[in-house]
């Protein structure tokens, strides 16, 4: 009931909690796509070194930073009245102003000193990365807060969408300004727009209306608390199952930093070709974030990630029979149903498991658990490729996609209903 309490409180500040935090999930999803870890960042650092594995450290470094440090800031958060003050800190320096720092990197250091370049780039990136993940718990304990689970597909949806929509242009701009500018001016630009874009966002996240946590969580040692986290494995049967199911899919993802890489390899893609692909899958994002905040709500975000997880194995296996470039385009619009999917239900079903009060740890858990998968998926695809090829690499992530697919939709209870 506390959550039922607390809806009814913030309610008279849902419409501007609503709008201004669209402005923050909007805006941040401009920034980040205007230099696309599945398109522009994966063809940066094939121009500062030959290393498959280099291309995989961006999805793996950046998923290490997102989801590792989650566990260990959830405690300290679950005992925090109000979130939105350390959220503004750690998103503030350290999420948002590494996308300058990649830019002054890549200007000073691209052409004279490529390797020094790749490793500003991607240290930059963990750091983003890393800071967005510390602040994740209290943020989406925010949310809670301030959106009542009724609205947040629709919220979680409609951010994304509109971040999307702006993307398409932003994708169109990345075409020209990679082909219009030499390198590595090109580049820089990019990352300076991103920067532009995620400060913009940060205004909507300053601009919270947040109520008080009714449920605050005394203090607990780290030790203790630790100590806690592997009863709610053994005890909670169908959280285990999504874990292990989520699990699953995540590793078959290992492909999709390899998707423009493979095609440029057969196809030749120019600087327009990039763009087109980026604004393809923002678009799909764009649509599909629609589309899957309104099921979330109204059917459960289990059908979300389920049809998710089925669109990345076909995305992987359109990118392996693609007989043009034209149908290359297909493996973007499936790769922006997963990952829109993901964006929109991965989190929010996770509220689903939990009790108000226990909803940071419940995020924190899931999400540094998950980790290791993150960092090991993309390595690990980046190895594949060097070593069995392509074609082998795109078949395994397809695979593995879909018997995620299958564990999530049969093995896994619609947590909502339970």
């Amino acid at each position: 009931m506390a959550e039922t309490t607390l809806d009814r409180t913030a309610d008279k500040n849902l419409t501007w909690n609503f709008t201004v935090n669209l402005i923050d999930i909007a805006f941040i999803t401009l920034g980040i796509s205007l230099v696309s870890r599945d398109t522009v960042l994966p063809v940066l650092v094939s121009t500062l070194t030959d290393s498959n594995l280099a291309i995989g450290l961006i999805a793996a470094l950046y998923g290490l930073g997102i989801y590792l440090p989650q566990l260990f800031t959830a405690n300290f958060t679950e005992r925090l009245r109000y979130k939105k003050p350390f959220v503004m800190l750690v998103g503030s320096v350290g999420e948002r102003l590494p996308y300058l720092l990649m830019g002054v990197a890549v200007w000073f250091f691209a052409v004279p000193a490529p390797q020094m370049a790749l490793v500003l780039v991607l240290g930059c990136l963990a750091m983003s990365g890393l800071s967005a993940g510390a602040a994740t718990p209290a943020w989406y304990d925010m949310i809670a807060k301030v959106i009542p689970v009724s609205r947040r597909g629709l919220w979680s949806g409609l951010g994304h969408g509109l971040g999307a929509l702006m993307a398409i242009f932003g994708a169109f701009l990345v075409g020209r300004i990679l082909d219009g500018y030499p390198y590595p001016a090109n580049f820089t630009l990019l990352f300076v727009l991103a920067f532009g874009a995620v400060c913009l966002s940060f205004i909507g996240l300053a601009l919270n209306r947040e109520p008080p946590s009714e449920a605050v969580k005394a203090h607990v040692s780290t030790r203790s608390y630790f100590r806690q986290l592997p009863l709610l494995l053994r005890t909670r049967t169908n959280y285990r199952r999504f874990f292990i199911s989520r699990t699953t899919v995540i590793l078959g993802a290992m492909a999709t930093s390899f998707f423009i890489i493979y095609g440029s390899q057969r196809f030749g893609l120019d600087g327009a070709a990039i763009g087109l692909m980026t604004a393809t899958l923002v678009a799909s994002q764009a649509l599909m974030s629609l589309v899957w905040g309104v099921i979330g709500d109204r059917v459960g975000h289990k059908v979300v990630l389920t049809s998710a997880a089925f669109a990345l194995s076909l995305a992987a296996l359109n990118t392996l029979l693609a007989p043009t470039q034209g149908w290359l385009v297909l493996s973007f619009v499936l790769l922006g149903m997963y990952s829109s999917g993901d964006a929109v239900s991965g989190l929010n079903i996770i509220l689903e498991f939990a009790a108000p009060e226990d909803r940071p740890t419940y995020i924190g858990l899931t999400n540094t658990l998950l980790a290791p998968t993150i960092v090991l998926a993309p390595i690990l695809g980046g190895w594949i490729a060097t070593v069995a090829g392509f074609p082998v690499l795109l078949v395994t992530a397809a695979t593995i996609a879909a018997t995620g697919a299958l564990l999530l939709a049969f093995w896994v209870d619609e947590p909502r209903q339970k």
